[in-house]
């Protein structure tokens, strides 16, 4: 008789959109309750200091250096000096201001971000693996370090591409579609791995990012299409926390729902 062997699986784990759409769900349930609210304010208050001090110590050196800029662009002084002579604005008095909101601005965005997944996170994990993942094992190692590094180069990869990407801002549709992009890759790749780093060993985490690649560019989009709207920058640190954190955390209790175990027969004699 040949060897053979016996499978037991769990239920199929919930993919694609609906576990995204189950993740913004618990998420924004999770967000109502007062310890997170109480969150919110930690990088809120870092993104605004940032952004007060941004706008403090580089606005008159960034505004002058983006006047020399601009200043040598053929096309914007063409137009600024048609508008001047019809008697409506001139371009340049808009146009600089508005770059420089562009540049600092985000700056401090990302650094509110930074402050959420290394220091918002771990509040978010240690609420809900009470609440709603009991009994989750934690099998991170080095999640400090691994948590801190990956913020650093995502937050300054994003603001060298912003800075980077700007002169495209000129060409159409993409004043919309970069700021989405990298917003996107910040969520993406900060708050993906922050969310499973101390739970996760180094094989399920690489598991999971490899799986779920689709699925956490998904939420990373959504996010960056809401951070769009002013009026969400208050909460959307703490509540990306969340939506990654419920939609990781899940993923990692089924992984390891989905254990094979082999019983092997013994060959006949």
């Amino acid at each position: 008789m040949s060897e053979s062997n016996l499978a037991i699986r769990t239920r199929r784990p919930v993919t694609g959109m609906p576990a995204v759409a189950r993740a913004f769900k618990r998420a924004a349930i999770s967000q109502c309750q007062p310890k997170m609210l109480g969150a919110l304010f930690l990088p809120f208050i870092i993104a605004l200091l940032g952004a007060i001090i941004l706008l403090w110590a580089f606005w008159t050196p960034l505004t002058e250096w983006l006047n020399v800029q601009v200043s040598s662009w053929d096309t914007v002084n063409s137009i600024d000096q048609w508008l001047v002579a019809i008697g409506l604005f001139s371009l340049k008095l808009y146009l600089i201001p508005l770059i420089a909101v562009g540049i600092l601005l985000p700056l401090s965005g990302i650094l509110g971000l930074v402050i959420a997944a290394v220091f918002v996170m771990p509040l978010v994990l240690k609420h809900l693996e009470k609440r709603d993942y009991p009994g989750l094992k934690r099998q991170g190692q080095y999640s400090t370090a691994v948590s801190g590094w990956n913020a650093t180069w995502v937050g300054v990869l994003f603001a060298l591409g912003w800075l980077v990407t700007m002169p495209l801002w000129l060409i159409p549709p993409l004043p919309l579609l970069l700021p989405v992009f990298w917003w996107a890759f910040a969520f993406t790749r900060m708050l993906s791995v922050d969310a499973i780093v101390e739970h996760a060993s180094s094989q399920e985490r690489r598991i999971l990012l490899r799986q779920h690649k689709r699925q956490l560019w998904m939420i990373g989009g959504i996010l960056a299409l809401i951070n769009l709207f002013p009026p969400a920058w208050l909460v959307l640190p703490v509540f990306s926390a969340l939506v990654y954190a419920h939609f990781s955390l899940d993923a990692l209790r089924q992984l390891r729902a989905q254990d094979i175990i082999d019983i092997p027969t013994p060959r006949a004699l």
